[in-house]
């Protein structure tokens, strides 16, 4: 996107979307995202344009490199791949979670569930209540991930090129034949938790 926006700047959001084929509603989220990162700037009744946090002497490309995901991660909600559909929209629900995490009986991360995929299985299926979460889910490594040592640049690098609005946060496995344990979870919400801390940082420090 940051390319489309590079090569063809002004540009709307109307047009990105029909670059990008798809709808206007679904870059929405995206966006804002880069909006509020500075990697965008926006002015009405024209259209985007390239921001300058692009710019590496920039401060806040310098806050979003030096600090880790691990900083900045939450705590995933993950339930044994062996519950059922039934139970892990329960546990949607309790946990007010956006996804959820699935894991084996070892505690190694095997995949992912949406509310979507839940909605697909669930609609007009009376026995999808009983299906195990395990036939429903997206499996590793078919799921995009970062490491905990990674910079938060480059996970919001990933969320975007990935169109995704959260990434599992797994440690680093030196066997590539087992499956990764699960470190933390990172959304947009913990990004902009951030980049609300570093500002709140720096109104203070402008007062001083």
């Amino acid at each position: 996107m940051l390319d489309l926006v590079k090569k063809h700047a002004p540009v709307t959001g109307d047009q990105l979307a029909e670059h990008l084929g798809v709808s206007r509603p679904t870059l929405r989220s995206d966006l804002s995202l880069l909006v509020m990162l500075g990697m965008l700037d926006a002015k009405p009744k024209v259209g985007y344009f390239l921001g300058n946090v692009l710019d590496t002497g920039n401060r806040s490309a310098r806050l979003f490199q030096s600090i880790t995901v691990r900083e900045v991660m939450g705590i995933p909600v993950n339930i044994p791949d062996k519950l059922s559909v039934h139970d892990a929209v329960i546990t949607l629900f309790t946990e007010n979670a956006d996804t959820l995490l699935i894991v084996n009986d070892h505690k190694r991360f095997v995949g992912i569930v949406t509310p979507k995929d839940l909605l697909k299985i669930t609609l007009g299926n009376s026995s999808a209540a009983a299906i195990p979460i395990s036939l429903v889910m997206t499996r590793y490594p078919n799921i995009v991930t970062v490491l905990p040592d990674d910079s938060v640049l480059s996970a919001i690098h990933k969320m975007l090129l990935h169109q995704v609005d959260c990434l599992p946060v797994i440690n680093p496995n030196p066997d590539v034949m087992q499956l990764p344990e699960v470190a933390g979870w990172l959304s947009k919400s913990n990004i902009v938790r951030l980049m609300s801390d570093a500002s709140a940082a720096e109104q203070g420090e402008a007062c001083l």
